[in-house]
């Protein structure tokens, strides 16, 4: 890829997934194909814009295929390649992680008693 400062693969990997929504996308589209307005649903927060530019850039790293059908309005379905497919026991894997680690509140010294107790 352009720009790359090393050899390491884990750079050029990067470039593609990292920020908030790649792999947010490859999740949403694990289960199957999905059209624009339900991955916007999904993702209330991304603008349409950034949606546009974070779909695009998968689709050119052979992560995501886009298929538009003729007729009006123009229906676009966007689901994984192979390749993005490959990718899903990652991520599962990293949020399984996540779950594993992430740092919990603290607990108020009373949420440790019996519920009848806790006044």
């Amino acid at each position: 890829m352009k720009d790359t400062v090393s050899n390491c693969p884990i750079e050029d990997v990067m470039r593609v997934l990292s920020g908030r929504w790649p792999t947010l996308l490859i999740y949403y589209l694990k289960d199957g194909t999905r059209r624009f307005n339900e991955l916007r649903r999904d993702n209330p927060t991304v603008s349409h814009r950034i949606l546009t530019l974070e779909l695009r850039k998968l689709e050119a790293a052979g992560i995501v295929r886009r298929t538009a059908y003729p007729g009006y309005p123009l229906r676009v379905e966007y689901d994984l390649t192979a390749v993005g497919l490959s990718l899903v026991p990652l991520v599962d894997a990293l949020g399984n992680w996540w779950e594993e680690v992430r740092p919990r509140p603290a607990r108020r010294h009373d949420q440790d008693l019996p519920c009848e107790t806790a006044a």
